[in-house]
């Protein structure tokens, strides 16, 4: 189940999944993860107050007109496998950075929660772009979020 919710620029994403806490942080943080769900992006983090995130774009994508580098941003918080706080980008726009909340919570027989919380204020194109809006484009943190579910509990991503 994902539920979403709006408070004018903030939106807020929360998917259960029958998975561990620590399977989640992996799947959130290691490249070798990213990789297999959403838009594939190789996350690059250096997880510690003041380092750095990256997600490169696969081959495919950057032939077809995306830059190496699509997202970046900064580590704020680190908590290991519970809380993730950081900064997110979109290189492509000429918007300011935004703030990402990952929060991660064990629900008892197997399953954790997942909340995202993305702070949008003053970003108007990257908050049409993750909530979906963009035609094209992909449906944002709802299906990002969706096929993270998908891959850990099933081996198999939404779109394999």
């Amino acid at each position: 189940m994902t539920t979403t919710t709006t408070t004018g620029t903030t939106k807020v994403y929360r998917v259960y999944i029958k998975a561990t806490p620590q399977a989640i942080w992996d799947a959130i943080t290691k490249p070798e993860w990213t990789r297999r769900y959403g838009y594939q992006g190789i996350a690059e983090y250096d997880l510690r107050p003041g380092g750095t995130y990256r997600a490169l774009a696969i081959p495919e994508h950057q032939e077809a007109g995306m830059p190496e580098v699509p997202v970046e941003g900064e580590v704020i918080e680190v908590d290991p496998p519970v809380r993730l706080v950081q900064t997110w980008r979109a290189t492509w726009l000429d918007e300011p950075a935004t703030r990402l909340t990952y929060e991660i919570a064990e629900r008892g027989e197997g399953v954790s929660s997942l909340t995202v919380t993305h702070e949008l204020a003053g970003a108007p194109q990257t908050l049409a772009q993750v909530a979906g809006e963009i035609e094209g484009a992909g449906g944002g943190w709802a299906e990002v979020l969706s096929d993270l579910k998908s891959l850990l509990e099933t081996g198999s991503p939404l779109y394999a």
